[in-house]
């Protein structure tokens, strides 16, 4: 994984801190063509990876990457599964059907509609996943996707579940159709871990909040220090900078110095962020020689 990776709060008005910041991003960036000024100044600056929902204006930057293979030809996606807003909207405005023939994977909508339908019929879980983890990478085809996410609105609701199998069937499912690897967003660090351990997934590459004042980390800092040291797993931070609560200079050096971290991904709107970021990185990790 590249040390420094992309984030997309910013493009859909996301900002634990301040709502009024939050309204203003999401004015901006309405129009996807202000995602890709800002993806293409990454991109530019040497930040190649873009860890990002599965929005519905996703697609539409998925679309220009395919339409463009020369200009993004080290572009890598990292998908983060599932965005449930979208499947909400999309009911309400195409109806059940029209949602369905909009998220069923490319390999056709019989096919599609009979494996998710027996499922339901079986209540077999494992069918009913693979299609939805399917309808949520049609809009990646073609496109680099080495590493794929469940999100911590999932991970968090399975691990308060005690769901154990639903990580296993995520795991091997996005092995096998796409060759990648699985990753898990989480909130509760410690907990995750555990979990992966006890169903035999390991080394996990699992994104959490790691930051200097504990901003969202569940289990408390000093679990989050003795998993870092101790765990075996690869450790993307994420909240870096507590949502603007710790300067960066300041965030940043003390993410680097962190046993077992990675990658950060962090969110910018423009290139000035972007490219003090990278440079500060660059500064408090430097590559190994």
């Amino acid at each position: 994984m590249d040390r420094l990776l992309f984030g997309d709060n910013q493009f859909f008005g996301v900002n634990h801190m301040s709502e009024e910041k939050a309204r203003a991003q999401a004015i901006r960036f309405q129009d996807p063509e202000q995602i890709i000024a800002v993806l293409d100044a990454a991109y530019d600056e040497g930040v190649r990876t873009f860890m990002c929902t599965t929005h519905d204006k996703i697609a539409a930057i998925c679309d220009h990457m395919r339409a463009n293979p020369t200009r993004y030809a080290d572009f890598i996606f990292y998908p983060c599964m599932p965005y449930a807003h979208k499947y909400a909207n999309a009911v309400t405005e195409d109806g059940p059907l029209g949602a369905l023939k909009r998220f069923l994977p490319s390999e056709g909508l019989f096919d599609a509609a009979l494996r998710g339908g027996v499922s339901f019929a079986r209540k077999d879980v494992e069918g009913v996943a693979t299609l939805l983890i399917d309808a949520e990478m049609k809009m990646f085809e073609g496109l680099k996707t080495p590493v794929i996410f469940l999100q911590n609105v999932v991970v968090d609701l399975l691990l308060g579940l005690g769901f154990k199998e639903a990580f296993v069937i995520f795991a091997n499912h996005v092995r096998r159709r796409y060759g990648a690897e699985p990753g898990f967003i989480t909130m509760n660090l410690p907990r995750l871990l555990d979990l992966l351990d006890s169903v035999g997934i390991e080394n996990p590459i699992v994104c959490a909040n790691i930051n200097k004042i504990g901003f969202r980390m569940s289990g408390g800092m000093q679990a989050y220090n003795d998993a870092l040291k101790q765990r075996r797993f690869r450790a993307i931070a994420m909240s870096v900078f507590a949502s603007g609560a710790i300067p960066a200079k300041e965030a940043l050096e003390w993410v680097c110095e962190q046993p077992n971290v990675e990658s950060i991904v962090f969110g910018a709107s423009g290139r000035a962020n972007i490219r003090n970021t990278k440079e500060l990185v660059a500064g408090f990790w430097p590559e190994p020689v």
